[in-house]
């Protein structure tokens, strides 16, 4: 996941206060108006965004770092691969992501004695790093969402036909081992 910089365009933000985040998890509704849906669709490179929201728990972590966790949901338009008629689709993720300031002890990665990396593809993911003092959320539950993208949407009952090859003519090649046959060995 990556962080913006506050001077970049986002399609959807919602800036977290690093500063105001207490430990009392605090409830937030963030939903996308109509111009950042817009930009969203053409990110993602789908026809429509309907709806994007979240339903998000924002929480200080440990000693400096921010916990944001919640559920995304929402609807797109997409082109049915098959037929190229729209196909409408339902985005439902979690979140759950950490920060923690950039150059924070809590985001080092562990390397074992050969100077490889650690990591357990079951446990927890690395927390994300941030700078200054704000987390764009929004960015985050737009990355999120993108996750729940079908690449290859097709409407309900649409088969595809596939490709037909001409029949194979009659004709048998030769096996290239044929020439062998008359090698042998007196």
């Amino acid at each position: 996941m990556s962080n913006r910089q506050s001077d970049e365009p986002a399609e959807f933000t919602y800036r977290v206060k690093v500063g105001h985040v207490s430990a009392n998890p605090v409830q937030v509704r963030v939903e996308a108006d109509a111009r950042e849906r817009a930009g969203l669709a053409e990110l993602w490179e789908v026809e429509a965004v309907n709806r994007l929201a979240a339903e998000l728990q924002i929480a200080r972590w440990k000693k400096d770092g921010v916990r944001i966790k919640g559920h995304v949901s929402g609807e797109i338009v997409q082109s049915c691969v098959v037929t190229l008629e729209p196909v409408v689709s339902a985005i439902e993720q979690e979140i759950d992501q950490i920060f923690v300031p950039e150059g924070s002890k809590l985001a080092r990665i562990v390397l074992d004695g050969a100077g490889e990396m650690v990591l357990d593809p079951d446990g927890p993911d690395l927390p994300e790093t941030f700078v200054g003092d704000t987390i764009d959320a929004g960015a985050l539950i737009a990355e999120f969402a993108a996750l729940d993208i079908d690449p290859y949407p097709k409407k309900p009952g649409v088969q595809f036909a596939g490709h037909i090859e001409s029949e194979p003519e009659e004709e048998k090649k030769p096996s290239p081992f044929a020439v062998l046959k008359d090698w042998k060995k007196d």
